[in-house]
């Protein structure tokens, strides 16, 4: 199993403390945000991974990761040079990923739970995709999952304004090879992205999705109250 940081983006929502620095390297609890996801990887043994960001920071995350002896892991670095979307993003992996199934994690996803379990169980599986769920108290600023009276995953929306479930589907996906080209064949929203969330309803829709709910926290840390809430829970896990 391979793995994907996708750390790239504006950052915009953390201005100014995003003006001269990735999001994905401020600190959260006692590391740089980006570690968090490379050990979470490393735990469950994903050890080939892949970082994405963008050309303005690459120099300084390559100088806080190596080449991934000191973490246990191997990187390979690749260049987004557009914010055009997290499934746009995506698409800059398929060389390295060469048909096999991988995951790839939002870099600024901070989660308790540990994923070796979910893993093994997809590299056995015949599913090209598996999504992670968390019940969320603002699904309004996520992409949401559906699901009908059996617990079956039947829609995902970006964003909605009236939600239909309190269900987020969580910067943590798992796919197979067939993923780049559902890409290729994504339509930019009306923001002009290529959503993940328009990805991973082309993979419901077709009955070809699996999910588990995540036990643990979750939270991102895209915006001021995410980031301190990341940080509080972070800290708090760390002093275990």
């Amino acid at each position: 199993m391979k793995g994907v940081i996708l750390a790239g983006g504006t950052g915009s929502r953390l201005s100014p403390m995003t003006d001269v620095t990735n999001k994905h390297l401020l600190p959260v609890g006692t590391k740089p945000m980006i570690m968090h996801v490379v050990e979470k990887m490393v735990q469950a043994k994903v050890l080939d991974i892949m970082i994405i960001t963008g050309t303005e920071h690459m120099g300084d995350m390559i100088s806080l990761l190596g080449s991934g002896e000191k973490y246990g892991c191997e990187f390979t670095f690749r260049i987004q040079e557009r914010a055009h979307g997290i499934a746009d993003a995506l698409r800059l992996a398929e060389s390295f990923i060469n048909n096999d199934k991988f995951i790839v994690i939002l870099g600024d996803n901070m989660f308790e739970d540990n994923l070796s379990k979910h893993i093994k169980e997809y590299e056995g599986s015949s599913s090209p995709c598996f999504l992670f769920l968390k019940e969320v108290p603002d699904p309004e600023r996520y992409g949401i999952a559906i699901l009908d009276k059996d617990r079956k995953i039947i829609g995902a929306v970006e964003k909605p304004r009236v939600p239909m479930s309190n269900l987020c589907i969580t910067g943590i996906y798992m796919y197979d090879g067939t993923v780049f080209e559902k890409i290729k064949n994504l339509k930019p929203s009306d923001r002009g992205e290529y959503e993940i969330t328009e990805l991973n309803h082309e993979y419901i829709k077709e009955g070809l999705a699996s999910y588990s709910t995540l036990e643990g926290w979750w939270t991102d840390a895209g915006t001021f109250p995410s980031y301190h809430k990341a940080n509080n829970l972070m800290y708090h896990l760390q002093k275990r």
